[in-house]
């Protein structure tokens, strides 16, 4: 069985720093990706990877603050999130893709799993 579960959301300060991390159980991936959605929003494209070979994908809006990487041991895949803003407050959610190739894909379809997400609130 599947299970993608993230952790370490919370409350931060505006320009302050998280960093989220989803462990993957029940099998290895091709690509893993964050996706966040705030209230009254469409889930959005953060960042990916693939797996393998390491490839990376980032949003523009995250570009130079948020930085994706896994741990092929753990199974595990992170997010560091630095110099956050209000416009980061969103919940965040884990995907994971199984199908071939291994593409750090950028649309919420490319991905066949995902988690219950983590909540991160941005405060002033």
């Amino acid at each position: 069985q599947v299970q993608l579960v993230e952790s370490g959301g919370g409350l931060v300060q505006a320009g302050g720093s998280l960093r989220l991390s989803c462990a993957a159980s029940g099998r290895t991936f091709y690509a893993m990706g964050w996706f966040r959605q705030a209230p009254g929003k469409e889930r959005e494209f953060v960042a990916a990877i693939a797996w393998s070979v390491g490839n990376r994908q980032y949003a523009d809006s995250v570009k130079g603050r948020f930085t994706i990487s896994r741990d092929n041991a753990k199974n595990t895949m992170y997010l560091q999130m630095n110099s956050l803003n209000f416009e980061d407050e969103a919940v965040y959610y884990c995907a994971a893709r199984e199908t071939y190739p291994p593409i750090p894909a950028l649309v919420v379809v490319q991905y066949d799993y995902w988690g219950q997400g983590t909540q991160v609130t941005v405060s002033s």
